[in-house]
């Protein structure tokens, strides 16, 4: 896989400091059931890197220690990591609002039965990537097969209440990504387009939808500079960048987290090898529990304009 780091690492983004810290993400290890084409950590089947135990109370600690208001876990499938259900019982108990960044067809998978019912009886909001509700797209993309998981993985949400609407309803958000060198289209356009045809096709319901702008890392940005599409990606990004954008950028109130407790500004940087606030050696949660993030530099480089081009891209949709 082509890195490509060395043309990212420098590029005249806009300085940009954090606020009040809320959110911690917190990638749990790169075991994945599926090797998606735009997957920015390069997860697969044959990945073995997983949190351990005492990173896992070391999470809980920093959360308690930050007053951190949203666990939003990720891989990977994070579900297949033995840290997932812990976490999420014990963040639940303390009053956290826990994301799962769900990729739909683990909640199909043998020995995976029970895991809606423990999403819903935890409030866990689930946010499931499907990158189009049509087979033909999302399997070229995610591989054989993966569509119809997936849409079988929704239906034992909504079964379990999720995407209902009703009040103190569990979440369910479903995730855009394209397929290649472009920008997302209009989300609120498209959750509309989304919303349709899976309930028509499907009776599928849910609650909306996050368009994500593919980030030039990882598998995708090996693809990028194999095709040579690199710097015209990268134009594109940089030319549709949006000043207005940089108020409302996840990595203001977010910490990253990766499996063996290291911090980054955010998941991109994680991938990237940016350590928290430009530093020589990577900073771990144990030296910063009584650390105050308000108004620290971010790390910043030619990346993070797939967060402010257009209508803005975010870990929570559009920006704009």
């Amino acid at each position: 896989m082509l890195d490509t780091r060395e043309y990212l690492i420098a590029g005249g983004f806009p300085p940009i400091r954090r606020r009040t810290l809320r959110t911690l993400q917190v990638n749990i290890g790169y075991l994945c059931n599926l090797s998606c084409t735009h997957c920015h950590v390069a997860a697969s089947p044959r990945r073995t890197e997983m949190m351990d135990e005492d990173t896992q109370a070391l999470v809980l600690k920093f959360i308690e220690r930050h007053d951190i208001k949203t666990l939003d876990l990720t891989g990977g499938a994070p579900e297949m990591m033995p840290a997932f259900r812990p976490l999420v019982k014990a963040a639940h108990k303390r009053g956290v609002h826990v994301i799962d960044r769900s990729n739909l067809t683990i909640l199909v998978e043998p020995g995976h039965e029970d895991l809606v019912a423990f999403l819903a009886a935890h409030r866990v909001e689930v946010v499931a990537s499907l990158p189009c509700y049509t087979e033909d797209n999302v399997d070229a993309q995610r591989g054989k097969g993966v569509f119809n998981a997936s849409i079988e993985g929704l239906r034992r949400l909504n079964a379990a209440g999720y995407g209902s609407g009703e009040p103190g309803a569990p979440k369910l958000h479903l995730v855009f990504n394209p397929g290649g060198p472009s920008l997302p289209p209009p989300q609120q356009q498209l959750e509309q387009a989304y919303k349709q045809e899976l309930a028509d096709q499907f009776g599928i319901r849910f609650d909306g939808l996050f368009t994500i702008t593919n980030m030039p890392i990882a598998r995708f940005g090996s693809q990028l500079i194999s095709r040579g599409e690199l710097n015209d990606y990268m134009t594109l990004l940089k030319d549709s960048h949006c000043d207005a954008n940089l108020e409302r950028v996840m990595c203001r109130d977010t910490l990253s987290v990766d499996y063996r407790g290291y911090t980054y500004d955010c998941d991109f940087n994680q991938m990237l090898d940016m350590p928290l606030g430009g530093k020589q050696r990577t900073l771990h949660l144990r030296d910063l529990l009584e650390h105050d993030f308000s108004h620290q530099p971010i790390q910043v480089a030619s990346h993070c304009y797939g967060c402010t081009a257009g209508q803005g891209s975010s870990c929570g949709g559009a920006l704009a």
